[in-house]
């Protein structure tokens, strides 16, 4: 596994060097050039805490809430003042956790933002289930939210089950969705679970357009190191096979793919926190992409509140990209929107992609997994798995070992991926 993430990072950025995350802790985040820029609330709060969920989070309590919302909205105004004018941002989004646990406080949050960033394109927030009611939605709508996520993960009782979760109830859904609608409406879902076959995925797919949702995500299964989850991921050529059945089924229901994951009713229907190319993370363990660096706040609530009471970022960790790491780091999360524009290369670095990424694309062309568009380049469905294949291997080499430590160690002096 660390032997394909090594080879992969050493050949595309042509250096053997590691992505260094060290202790640095800017007083000042420099946002100024930043095309596209976006911004990432993380709300940490459930009610429960579900073994497979790998995201910083914690148990909810009233108290716990009101003092993080407090040392939120003093991030907030920390960062705005950064500069000496509103910002322009693309969107918006909130995650977890269980934002809506917060909902009668997200428009005290949205209204801090707006002081400083002009959001053009769209608030998101991620619900809970148990959160889709008619009181809920209306304090979300009301306070900006124009699109949500809601993380159904199965609308079947026996793989709902196997993630400890109870099964959601379509028809109450629909109703609190048929009373405060939204611009989007997605459901996410997880695939690959032992036992799950394309029938089961049908069933929720069709159970989700059919109450309410216009767009889905359907994640595969990961199990995290430190998420205790007793489910194990399906061996990978059945979970190859299921990814190819699952994108064909939606195709022929004329859905759009618009990531590797999400597909969605025509009509421009989307949500995605991660296809930005700059954003700026709130919160503990949000993360901030600049132009040539990458931030992770601390991921404890606790160490959160007392750096932002003693007037400091809460930054935990800092990588410097070279030039080089940075297109690479670019051209990934393009690639997980499944079309790398040449021109929005060109524009965000100055060179040509060719110029840059030739022998890769070209290569990526003769064994299938791209076709050549007049704009740029596309993932065909054998790429988009393959493109599966590798982040699952970047997350459990990465992202694993980061959050593992991160979890236990609110500062860590560094770490070398």
């Amino acid at each position: 596994m660390n032997l394909l993430t090594t080879a992969a990072r050493t050949w595309l950025t042509r250096s053997p060097e590691p992505f260094r995350f060290t202790a640095d802790n800017d007083a000042v985040l420099d946002y100024d050039d930043c095309p596209g820029l976006g911004l990432y609330v993380h709300i940490p709060f459930c009610r429960t805490l579900c073994n497979f969920c790998p995201y910083c989070k914690e148990r909810y309590t009233s108290e716990a809430a009101s003092a993080y919302t407090a040392a939120l909205l003093q991030e907030i105004e920390m960062v705005g003042r950064m500069r000496g004018e509103r910002t322009r941002v693309s969107s918006l989004y909130f995650g977890g956790g269980t934002p809506a646990l917060l909902a009668a406080e997200l428009g005290r949050i949205i209204e801090a933002l707006r002081q400083y960033f002009d959001i053009t394109d769209g608030v998101g927030a991620e619900l809970h289930p148990a959160d889709v009611n008619v009181k809920t939605l209306s304090l979300l709508r009301d306070a900006g939210v124009t699109r949500i996520s809601i993380g159904i993960q199965s609308f079947l009782p026996e793989f709902a089950r196997c993630l400890g979760r109870p099964a959601p109830q379509p028809e109450k859904l629909a109703a609190a969705l048929a009373a405060v609608p939204f611009e989007t409406v997605s459901m996410d879902f997880i695939f690959a679970l032992p036992g799950q076959r394309l029938e089961h995925i049908r069933q929720d797919l069709d159970m989700a357009f059919a109450h309410g949702a216009n767009h889905v995500a359907v994640y595969p299964f990961i199990d995290f190191s430190f998420t205790g989850s007793p489910v194990h991921a399906m061996p990978g050529r059945q979970k190859h096979r299921l990814l190819d059945e699952l994108t064909e089924y939606c195709y022929a229901k004329g859905l759009v793919r618009d990531s590797i994951w999400t597909f969605a009713q025509p009509g421009g229907h989307r949500y995605s926190s991660m296809t930005r190319d700059t954003f700026l993370g709130f919160g503990c363990s949000a993360t901030t992409l600049l132009r040539d660096s990458f931030k992770i706040n601390t991921f404890s609530v606790k160490a959160y509140i007392e750096r932002i009471c003693c007037g400091q970022l809460p930054t935990a960790l800092t990588t410097r990209f070279t030039r080089r790491q940075r297109m690479v780091y670019y051209l990934f999360w393009r690639a997980y929107s499944t079309l790398v524009h040449r021109g929005d290369f060109k524009e965000f670095f100055g060179p040509e992609l060719e110029s840059e990424f030739g022998m890769e694309f070209w290569l990526a062309r003769l064994l299938g997994f791209i076709t050549r568009e007049e704009n740029g380049y596309r993932l065909t469905p054998l790429g988009a798995y393959y493109f599966h294949y590798f982040e699952n291997f970047y997350t459990l080499a990465y992202i694993d070992k980061m959050w593992g430590i991160m979890r236990h160690e609110a500062f860590p002096e560094g770490i070398e991926l």
